[in-house]
């Protein structure tokens, strides 16, 4: 990703971040949110690079998230896992493996903070590492993604301050694949992660 992108995401994030401290506080008493999903990823596995297609394997793994209300309708949410291993393909051919670390952060608007059903929408950035990279000699990808994130779900109440959580996120993943430091193209990695889980109010 230019610089210049980088920079624009950097700023909206600062910007909701400014907009989220100066809404009022809310449920003072219980403005945490803490949710522990399992969380499939299904990568997009597009490429531009001339006569290849690269692909990683998808795979289902642990999620932790952790959001502030600053009011009834309006949280940040920071959306944490550890580094996951993932298989390197060529043309369906496995060719090496890597590790992506993908701490996302979102700003969501909670449509019906007291409902049965709790319905939300987010928006906000993430930044990939990409680390343990394992691939033929000569060729290399960047180590590091910024991106745009999108994300629907909803709570349902299952307990006092306990919920059921399902979550869609559509996250922008991509690194520009290199070989002998010639750039031959970008691999968009571009996931739809599809999670459920348990959140705790307090």
């Amino acid at each position: 990703m230019s610089s210049s992108n980088k920079q624009r995401l950097i700023a909206c994030l600062v910007a909701a971040a400014g907009f989220a401290a100066l809404a009022p506080a809310a449920h003072a008493d219980e403005p945490w949110l803490v949710r522990v999903r399992a969380l499939h990823l299904d990568s997009a596995n597009k490429d531009d690079i001339p006569g290849a297609a690269l692909s990683i394997d998808n795979k289902t793994f642990p999620e932790v998230d952790i959001s502030y209300f600053f009011s009834p309708n309006l949280a940040a949410e920071l959306i944490l896992t550890y580094p996951q291993k993932q298989d390197v393909m060529l043309d369906g051919t496995k060719i090496g493996s890597l590790k992506h670390l993908p701490p996302t952060l979102t700003l969501q608007y909670h449509f019906i903070p007291d409902g049965a059903i709790r319905p939300y929408l987010g928006a906000g950035i993430n930044y990939t590492h990409f680390s343990s990279v394992e691939l033929p000699p000569g060729l290399d990808i960047d180590r590091n993604s910024w991106g745009f994130a999108l994300q629907a779900g909803f709570d349902v109440p299952i307990a006092k301050n306990t919920v059921l959580n399902f979550d869609v996120k559509k996250v922008q993943i991509r690194t520009d694949v290199t070989s002998a430091g010639t750039t031959l193209g970008e691999f968009k990695v571009d996931p739809l992660l599809i999670g459920v889980g348990i959140g705790w109010r307090f």
